[in-house]
């Protein structure tokens, strides 16, 4: 079978990855390099973590991604998963509601009280009256490192091509049809759309307008010398516990302390640049000022504006069939990356013909959404 996927960051290739180990012809086009320096996906790190709280379904899944991507290590012969733990800061109710929630979906997690916070995280205000779960089995994906070590793998297999700088203009679903800015057209027998922010441009006027755009600010930050130590043996943090959502990633392999939170998430109307206005930074500088002490914008490296695409009714993911063997993974809703494997082994089961394994996760489960008119 002939797969065109269309795409350059992490569903687009782990996709192809999936496609080609099943013994598939695989063409990859995108609009820029491949992987694509702009793509969402594309960054120092990511978050990986089982716990979602009061979410069963969610904490299953994310523990089988969490062994699918030590097998994809193994694949592609490169480290690139920092198993440094994962922190989230709750209610003290909530954490001992949380270690039992892992522990029942086969994951290791211990509850820490605010004392043995304090104790550990100095360097962390979380406040006294907070509590927390810290995953063993959790840490840092460094994501420029798996999207590289894919096309690595991807490069070395027969009937795998890359098309690089290549924008795709239009996809023809029954047909298998994808055709390009430059008016090639690429046949084969299946599609695979996975462009991030950029897939309202090559889907149905209809279910481009059921998706909503937004614009997230991170800092890029360098930790004291002094503080090296203690930042060395911090975990993830997706929740410190705040009523803004704010969260951390710890530096790792060389990387920066990266800083954000849900509150300087917002909507928007276009991609536009990735430079992050001084009002959004300002607003993260203020609001990590009271969480790490001596916090300030000198320890600011760089800063970054990212996108994602969420459906607007179910602010989540999004799976379209655009008829025949053609399907769009039309909107990530913001934390597609740790549950990478799982979209794409079911993208590609999808796009081959078969009854995808149930995930836990509803979006993926679910029958994708018929895009035909």
């Amino acid at each position: 079978m002939r797969v065109t996927v269309v795409g350059g960051g992490v569903i687009a290739l782990l996709t192809a990855v999936e496609c080609a180990l099943d013994g598939h012809r695989v063409t990859v086009v995108d609009q820029g390099p491949i992987p694509y320096s702009r793509a969402t996906s594309f960054d120092q790190h990511r978050i990986i973590r089982a716990l979602h709280p009061d979410d069963p379904p969610a904490t299953r899944a994310a523990l089988r991604a969490h062994r699918r991507w030590l097998e994809l290590e193994e694949l592609f012969a490169t480290r690139f998963y920092e198993r440094v733990g994962a922190l989230t800061v709750l209610p003290p109710a909530a954490a001992d509601a949380g270690t039992v929630l892992l522990a029942d979906a086969g994951g290791r997690a211990r509850t820490l009280t605010a004392g043995a916070l304090a104790d550990r995280y100095p360097h962390l205000s979380l406040g006294g009256a907070a509590g927390a779960v810290l995953e063993d089995d959790a840490g840092v994906l460094l994501a420029e490192r798996v999207l590289s070590a894919c096309v690595g793998w991807l490069k070395w297999q027969p009937g795998v091509g890359l098309l690089e700088h290549r924008p795709a203009v239009a996809v023809d679903g029954e047909s298998g049809r994808v055709t390009l800015a430059d008016g090639q057209v690429l046949d084969g027998d299946g599609v695979v759309v996975a462009v991030g922010p950029w897939a309202r441009r090559l889907l149905p006027e209809r279910v481009a307008k059921s998706l909503a755009l937004y614009r997230q600010s991170l800092l890029y930050c360098r930790v004291p010398r002094g503080a090296a130590e203690a930042w060395a043996a911090t975990p993830a943090v997706p929740a410190l516990g705040t009523r803004r959502g704010a969260w951390l990633i710890p530096p790792v392999a060389g990387t920066a302390l990266k800083l954000s939170s849900a509150a300087v998430c917002r909507q928007v109307d276009d991609l536009t640049d990735n430079a992050t206005p001084e009002r959004w930074q300002q607003e993260l500088t203020a609001e990590f000022a009271d969480l790490l002490p001596g916090f300030g914008p000198a320890w600011v490296l760089g800063t970054k504006d990212c996108y994602y695409l969420s459906h607007a009714e179910t602010g989540g993911p999004l799976v379209v069939s655009l008829g025949g063997s053609a399907h769009a993974y039309a909107a990530c809703g913001g934390s597609s990356f740790k549950f990478a494997p799982l979209i794409a082994r079911t993208l590609a089961d999808r796009v081959l013909g078969r009854v995808p394994d149930r995930t836990g996760l509803a979006a993926l489960d679910a029958d994708p959404l018929d895009a035909r008119p």
